[in-house]
């Protein structure tokens, strides 16, 4: 039989490992495989295959809106008319909203480069009798497993 389980990277591996060693698991049956994580790098800007949640034409859309409307507004007291005072308003308020969301973007980009990695995860693999099956589940439970899986193995015939 074999069992599966994952954990977040921790001493509770080391601990349930030991237990299972106590209680009859050899080391030679126990199979521990850790992640590797990759480390997502937010990008500026996005492609028709590829998008982060991360816009920087929110903003640039919000205020280029809202300048539009107080210069369509105001335009009609002003020489050049609403027309060019909302598309002037429009262009002015987009391209402030997308400079403040690029800097804001960097800085976002910063402080995820320098912080500490996140936890990967371990995956343990036991090969034990079907007779321990439920011993080594329990200790694996115990130790804050994240998920346990049994296999039973198919004979040959």
């Amino acid at each position: 039989m074999l069992v599966v389980s994952s954990f977040e990277y921790s001493e509770s591996i080391e601990i349930a490992i030991a237990l299972l060693e106590e209680n009859g698991v050899s080391k030679e049956k126990i199979l521990a495989v850790p992640f590797t994580k990759k480390r997502e790098e937010i990008k500026l800007f996005d492609s028709i295959h590829y998008s982060d949640g991360v816009s920087l034409f929110d903003l640039a859309a919000a205020l280029g809106t809202v300048f539009s409307v107080l210069g369509a507004s105001f335009g009609f007291v002003l020489t050049w008319g609403p027309i060019i005072w909302g598309l002037l308003g429009f262009t002015i308020g987009a391209a402030l909203g997308f400079v403040i969301d690029y800097f804001w973007t960097k800085q976002k980009i910063k402080k995820r480069a320098n912080a500490p990695a996140s936890k990967t995860e371990v995956v343990l693999i036991i090969e034990c009798d079907e007779t321990l099956g439920k011993t080594v589940e329990d200790i694996l439970w115990k130790n804050l497993a994240v998920g346990v899986a049994k296999v039973k193995k198919q004979s040959n015939s």
